[in-house]
Formats: C-alpha cells, sequence, structure tokens
C-alpha cells in the first residue's frame, strides 16, 4: 500500500502534472483521501469484531420459522453447533481458524487476519469500494502519464520504461481483482446475502426445482432496504467505515415473510 502510494504521488503525478500546478496538488490530494480512507476501513476491519455469539443464548423455536439456508433439520438440532455444541443464531457459522461461531459469517479473510461478519462487513465493503477507486486511479495516472512521454527522444529499454511497465503491470491487475471483488460484494449487499448463503442458495435452488417450487432468499427485503440494513439509513454515513451504530445484535434479522 505505502509503495503504490509513493509511486502514484511522487513519480506519476509528479511526473504528470507537477506540484506546482493546481491540476497536480488537486490529484494528489484526491489519491491521499483514497488512500487514506482505505488505510482507515482496512484498520477498522482488524480491529472490529465480527460478532460472536452470546454465551447465554437459547434459539426461539416457532413453526415456520427460518433457519440456515440449505439445511432440512427440525427444531433445536439445527441450530446446534457441532464444534462449539453450544446453540447458534441464523446466519451464524463456525470459523475453522477462529474456532468460534460467526454471526451473519461471510469469510474468513487472511488479508485482514479476522473474520468478515456482522460487525464489520460494512468497514470490509467499504475498504473493497475505495482501494479499488484508489487503484484504477493509479492506473489512469501511470498510463496518461506513459501517453505523454516522448520515448522516441531515449534510445534502448530504460530504467524508467521499466518502471512505468511493471507499475502499469501491477495496477492493472490490482484494478481488475478489486474491481471485480468490488461488484461480487456489491450484489451480495443488493441481495442481502452472504457468500457462504450464496452457496448455499445454490443448492436449495436445485432441491425446490427437483421438488417443484421456487426457492426465494429469505432475507432478502429489496434492494434499497438490503443496502440500509448494512451501510446504514443515513446515506452521508455510508462512506463511513466507523460508522455503524445502526448495527443491532445481529441474532436475529427481518424476513421478506415477517415484512
Amino acid at each position: 500500500m505505502g509503495f503504490i502510494y509513493f509511486t502514484t504521488i511522487f513519480i506519476f503525478i509528479e511526473d504528470r502534472l507537477g506540484f506546482k500546478s493546481c491540476a497536480g496538488i488537486l490529484n494528489a490530494l484526491v489519491f491521499t483521501c483514497f488512500a487514506l480512507m482505505s488505510f482507515v476501513s482496512f484498520v477498522s476491519c482488524v480491529l472490529m469484531d465480527p460478532g460472536h455469539v452470546p454465551s447465554n443464548f437459547v434459539p426461539e423455536i416457532e413453526v415456520g420459522e427460518v433457519s440456515d439456508q440449505g439445511t432440512k433439520k427440525n427444531g433445536v438440532n439445527s441450530r446446534l453447533c457441532d464444534k462449539c455444541s453450544t446453540y447458534k443464531p441464523p446466519r451464524a457459522h463456525h470459523c475453522r481458524v477462529c474456532r468460534r461461531c460467526v454471526l451473519r459469517m461471510d469469510h474468513h479473510c487472511m488479508w485482514i487476519n479476522n473474520c468478515v461478519g456482522f460487525g464489520n462487513y460494512k468497514p470490509f465493503f467499504i475498504l473493497i469500494l475505495y482501494a479499488a477507486t484508489a487503484s484504477i486511479y493509479s492506473m489512469v495516472m501511470i498510463i496518461t502519464s506513459a501517453l505523454q512521454k516522448d520515448w522516441e527522444l531515449k534510445s534502448g529499454v530504460s530504467h524508467v520504461k521499466i518502471l512505468y511497465v511493471t507499475c502499469g503491470s501491477i495496477m492493472a491487475a490490482l484494478s481488475l481483482t478489486l474491481g471485480t471483488l468490488l461488484f461480487w460484494h456489491t450484489y451480495l449487499l443488493s441481495q442481502n446475502m452472504t457468500t457462504i448463503e450464496y452457496h448455499e442458495g445454490i443448492r436449495a435452488t436445485w432441491l425446490a426445482r427437483k421438488s417443484g417450487q421456487n426457492y426465494r432468499h429469505p432475507f432478502h427485503l429489496g434492494v434499497y432496504r438490503n443496502i440500509i440494513s448494512i451501510l446504514g439509513p443515513n446515506m452521508l454515513k455510508w462512506f463511513c467505515p466507523t460508522a455503524v451504530g445502526h448495527l443491532k445484535d445481529g441474532i436475529s434479522f427481518p424476513t421478506s415473510r415477517s415484512s
């Protein structure tokens, strides 16, 4: 992250626009904001608790109650973790790395050395958003800086050319990777779905079609309600990774049936 910031600011932006121009200072400030928010989001993902199941949690069993997707078990047994030997709420799953059940678990991310769950999914999504934007921004600065250079005046393969090609290739690959990841989690966000629930939904859809029925994700409340359930009702705080005061206990969730 530091290498990308240093090369983008002090090599490519300075070389293309210069810090003595308003455009150069503005571009440097904009990229610094993206890099800073990426760092804040990263720290938030690492330090925030993804959500642990309370030790005194006992599920309330009701007729027709929605349980974890893809399960056909009845009663309390469908909520009993066979590894923790404790009850778990809907959408909670056991993480083998953290060795505990995580509320609304999406996946375990080795890059933040933490699970992505109910408590830190918002800063994780914001991290991808800022990181992808910063990567694309850096790639554009590299390409435009390279296009304005008069390479014909330089004979042979210089160290500057190697630097441009190397950094350009790295940023292109990083932009593609982060852009794909952002597209994927934007889709999950719009459906109020986790990565685990997506894969469980594939099997549930197959079983439903096999029995002549239609499957619908039970926690899908509509795109807007899905978004505000994660990012919050205040649009001014959507892009602040630490604004998670709207999150509740992570034990119960509204369903399309109840709404």
